[in-house]
């Protein structure tokens, strides 16, 4: 009991490293809350005009000088895979820091993706930022979006105890390698943080979104230290599955 006890209690604080601080502000922060909240019309044209990846892609990134290749899925997360590989064909994540890495009490996540972290001068709190849309001015924002083992279609804006599912699991489930979005507390708050798991960790299933699997390279991504930059991260396959509206 008391074994158990304490693996849930590291569980839980494991997770809360997993969140973008503070959603940069209050307004971020409602922002976010209003999405999940928005009707299913209103919310569902809003997915619309968001990249979107009908099919799979590979995206490499270089760190330290060595690849670690991603195959990113569309067909079970195409709103979240496409936000990435969206993102990785804009450049946005070349330069940018690993802020986050925990392997201790017990191997959890390297994490990265803010973009305020290519600016080494920056002085702020690192994994507290988002991707800003230079068409609009704001932080992009994409809905929670996770698919069932079995269903037809990925469930939105809810983790899988809300949506009253705790006990199913994802067709993209936490094994070691897999690339998820991290996220505030607010279920539609992701935006350009991610983070690849360093084990299996089967007690964040149905709350993240998990959008690929690291194919090869994971022996680089164990190497990876806070502070570590990602050299450049390109798409090198199926950048023709990505839409963008």
């Amino acid at each position: 009991m008391y074994d158990r006890l304490g693996y849930w209690l590291a569980s839980f604080a494991l997770v809360t490293l997993l969140l973008v601080g503070g959603c940069t502000s209050p307004d971020a922060a409602s922002q976010a809350s209003d999405t999940s909240v928005q009707p299913t019309q209103a919310r569902n044209s809003q997915m619309s005009n968001l990249p979107q990846l009908e099919g799979k892609a590979t995206v490499v990134l270089t760190v330290k000088g060595s690849p670690i290749t991603i195959e990113v899925d569309g067909t079970q997360a195409p709103i979240t895979a496409g936000n990435f590989v969206d993102l990785v064909n804009k450049g946005v994540y070349d330069g940018l820091v690993f802020h986050r890495v925990v392997r201790q009490p017990q191997p959890f996540v390297v994490q990265g993706g803010d973009p305020q972290s290519k600016d080494p001068n920056f002085r702020g709190q690192l994994g507290t930022g988002g991707y800003i849309d230079p068409s609009t001015g704001r932080e992009r924002r994409i809905p929670l979006e996770i698919t069932p083992e079995g269903a037809d279609s990925p469930i939105y804006s809810q983790t899988f105890k809300t949506a009253g599912i705790a006990q199913q699991s994802p067709a993209l489930p936490h094994r070691r390698g897999a690339v998820a979005m991290a996220r505030s507390q607010a279920p539609d708050s992701a935006s350009s943080q991610f983070y690849i798991t360093l084990a299996d960790l089967d007690f964040l299933n149905g709350d993240y979104a998990v959008f690929g699997y690291v194919t090869d390279g994971m022996s680089v991504v164990d190497t990876i230290e806070q502070g570590d930059r990602i050299d450049s991260a390109k798409v090198t396959e199926g950048l023709e599955n990505l839409k963008i509206n």
